[in-house]
């Protein structure tokens, strides 16, 4: 089979093939299991239900779930540590938690079969992707409390595959190993791919000859623009995949490399919507609203995840919906003069600008009653910028006023000048005294 090809028939799980309808009437049963699990087992949500006056047994079809209240992140912080466990303890075999940089963190848990659904949707994720069994695997996302590093490196073993749990950090030996272990396949944030980029560029290596054929780059927002700076620097498939720690962590939802079209959201576990992020009422594109159908541990109902997306019928695997790339969060979206940015628009107007890398961060500052933004972005390696800098500059500013609707400042800096990331990427450096 060449990669891209799709797979045949004997090499998907069976609930791939089924047809809609079938789908249907296994998520309506799960449904309903958890809801009454988390209704018994969780205060939380035997208060909320209450408060909205249904009850689990009313849930007799899949759209009465709109009907039952949503869960926030802001519920997960309240609820610190265990308060949002349906099962005891005990029965915990693993925690996951985030980083709490924006506040309270918040901890997950597992049970043995949730850790166990976790691993299928994960092979079949990087089968999705094109990995197949035997294929040797370089996890780069980072191990421990981050779900991304264990997550990638369970379905890969599921898969039949050999994992190189690398982690992150420690730059250029990822190269080193990349060129001496001969890896099929790489799992890492898209923005520490392109830091790879730059270390093979150091080591005088060609990224096109390395052995990678595959890249599944998931944890944070990235554009067509970066797949395509991606795919061509390294000469391999770039893959999109989504999760988050709070309803199990990455392999909710991924693309199929035969398409690339969208991200098909493995809906025998996962039930997706999509709401106005504002009122909360459905809407064909806004906020991704998740709701687990298996899990045991910590079930999530309606939980507003803050990606904004929009649903889509199924291609590739046509049971099962896509999601289009994340086009932003909720809570990342910085309103500069009254006009909505969103850290991707800028991405894609910087990737086609000549001479700009993909390197670049966006500082906000009040010097005055208005906000200012200026992008700071490297200039690509062998630019000439004593003769080009100031051209740079005004043809980003310009594009980006077109694009997006807003003026902002550009300072084109040399290249290796900004902070490079190892795990999600800081996008935003905000300066403004709040």
């Amino acid at each position: 089979m060449r990669l891209g090809d799709p797979p045949s028939p004997e090499e998907l799980d069976p609930i791939e093939r089924v047809s809609p309808d079938e789908l249907a009437a296994l998520q309506l049963e799960r449904l309903r299991w958890t809801l009454g699990h988390a209704y018994d087992n969780v205060p939380l949500y035997r208060r909320k239900f209450d408060e909205h006056g249904v009850r689990p047994a009313d849930c007799k079809e899949l759209s009465d779930l709109a009907r039952f209240p949503f869960t926030t992140k802001q519920d997960l912080r309240d609820s610190y540590p265990f308060g949002m466990f349906a099962v005891p303890r005990e029965r915990v075999a693993r925690v996951h938690a985030s980083s709490g940089t924006t506040g309270q963190p918040t901890v997950v848990g597992y049970t043995r079969r949730d850790i166990d659904i976790w691993a299928e949707v994960m092979a079949r994720s990087i089968r999705a992707s094109g990995g197949r069994p035997g294929d040797l695997v370089h996890v780069a996302y980072g191990y421990g409390l981050f779900t991304g590093g264990l997550g990638a490196h369970y379905g890969a073993e599921r898969l039949g595959c050999t994992v190189v749990p690398v982690s992150g950090g420690m730059t250029p030996r990822q190269v080193r190993l990349i060129a001496d272990l001969r890896p099929d396949i790489i799992m890492v944030t898209p923005s520490y791919m392109l830091a790879l980029l730059d270390e093979f560029d150091a080591q005088g290596l060609d990224a096109r000859a390395c052995s990678l054929r595959i890249g599944i780059f998931g944890a944070e927002p990235w554009t067509e623009e970066m797949r395509r700076e991606i795919e061509d620097r390294f000469d391999l498939h770039a893959v999109d995949i989504y999760g988050l720690s709070e309803v199990m962590g990455p392999g909710v939802a991924n693309e199929c490399v035969e398409s690339k079209d969208g991200l098909h959201i493995w809906e025998d576990h996962f039930y997706p919507e999509t709401v106005d992020p504002f009122t909360g009422a459905p809407a064909d594109a806004g906020e991704l609203v998740l709701t687990s159908l298996t899990k045991e541990a910590m079930p999530v109902i309606r939980y507003r995840t803050r990606d904004l997306t929009r649903l889509l019928p199924g291609t590739a695997r046509p049971a099962f919906r896509r999601m289009e790339k994340v086009t932003g969060r909720t809570d990342d979206v910085i309103i500069l003069r009254g006009v909505n940015v969103f850290p991707t628009q800028i991405e894609e107007v910087v990737l086609r600008t000549p001479g700009l890398s993909p390197h670049f961060q966006l500082h906000l500052t009040r010097p005055g009653r208005l906000d200012e933004m200026t992008v700071m972005v490297e200039a690509r390696p062998g630019f000439d910028l004593r003769e080009g800098r100031d051209e740079a500059a005004q043809a980003l500013c310009a594009a980006v006023k077109e694009t997006v609707g807003v003026r902002v400042d550009v300072q084109v800096v040399d290249p290796e000048t900004l902070e490079r990331s190892v795990g999600k990427l800081r996008r935003v450096i905000d300066k403004r005294d709040n």
